[in-house]
């Protein structure tokens, strides 16, 4: 889509963190912790905060007519299970004196905390990493304004007349099927009937949780429902781009630069 272009992928997501929590541990080093870990556990507390699933479903739906007979609007357990131990960092817990540095804590009377004759930067090592691969706060907001930019066109894709007939079209479909009328795919998949019962975000996977889903899917491929929505969608966003192209270049060479930065200090 026109707009990826304007964006971190994936893979710069990671490699930024992994920069981050370099130069984080660096920083902890230069204060006398020499052996803090570079990617320090959560500790039970935080640990327990990130058992709640968050699924997200486009807004044309899903396509996977495999997965909707099998999971239905939810996700597969085990997979669920990976990706919780994966972002369990196996490093130890920061202690009490590591985590006043960590988070810039420890000064007093408004005077930053002094360790090993330095003091520790404002908002501790770890903003200052933050501050380090996405640089001053004017020029990270330059991140958020394609994602913001995204969510008004996202809307405005939702509200045209051929989406919203497309829309429509699945909706009689569904219903044809004997299905709950749903004003649109993103409906169906949010439905909380699904969840009721759970604690953990994810489905229930009932019988007719099942069967809705695969209805979903079947009318969408039936009807080409995500390929109007992908069209309108990118109509608007080349337009978009042609409309405030300054700005968008402005993100790109942002985007940029913390690529670089994250390369430098990756090596």
């Amino acid at each position: 889509m026109p707009l990826d272009r304007y964006e971190f992928s994936g893979r710069d997501h990671q490699r930024i963190e992994e920069a981050r929590a370099r130069v984080t541990q660096r920083c902890m080093r230069s204060h006398g912790f020499e052996d803090f870990p570079l990617h320090p556990g959560r500790g039970p507390a935080m640990a327990e905060s990130f058992n709640l699933v968050a699924i997200y479903v486009p807004p044309y739906g899903s396509l996977d007519l495999a997965h909707a007979r099998r999971w239905g609007y939810g996700l597969d357990p085990a997979v669920l299970k990976e990706g919780r131990d994966g972002s369990r960092h196996e490093g130890r817990t920061p202690t009490d004196a590591e985590e006043s540095v960590l988070d810039g804590t420890g000064g007093r009377n408004g005077r930053a905390e002094v360790l090993r004759g330095r003091a520790v930067p404002e908002g501790g090592c770890a903003a200052l990493a933050t501050r380090r691969l996405l640089q001053d706060e004017k020029n990270a907001r330059q991140g958020s304004f394609v994602s913001e930019r995204a969510e008004k066109l996202d809307k405005a894709v939702a509200e045209d007349h051929r989406v919203r007939r497309a829309f429509r079209d699945w909706s009689r479909c569904m219903a044809g099927k004997g299905f709950t009328w749903y004003e649109s795919p993103a409906e169906a998949s949010g439905d909380k009937a699904w969840r009721t019962g759970r604690k953990d975000g994810n489905t229930a996977r009932t019988k007719k949780e099942l069967a809705t889903a695969v209805a979903d899917v079947e009318c969408n491929h039936a009807l080409n429902t995500a390929g109007v929505w992908w069209a309108v969608s990118a109509e608007k966003q080349r337009a978009e781009v042609r409309a405030h192209k300054g700005r968008y270049e402005a993100v790109r060479a942002y985007l940029d630069r913390v690529r670089a930065i994250a390369r430098e200090e990756l090596g």
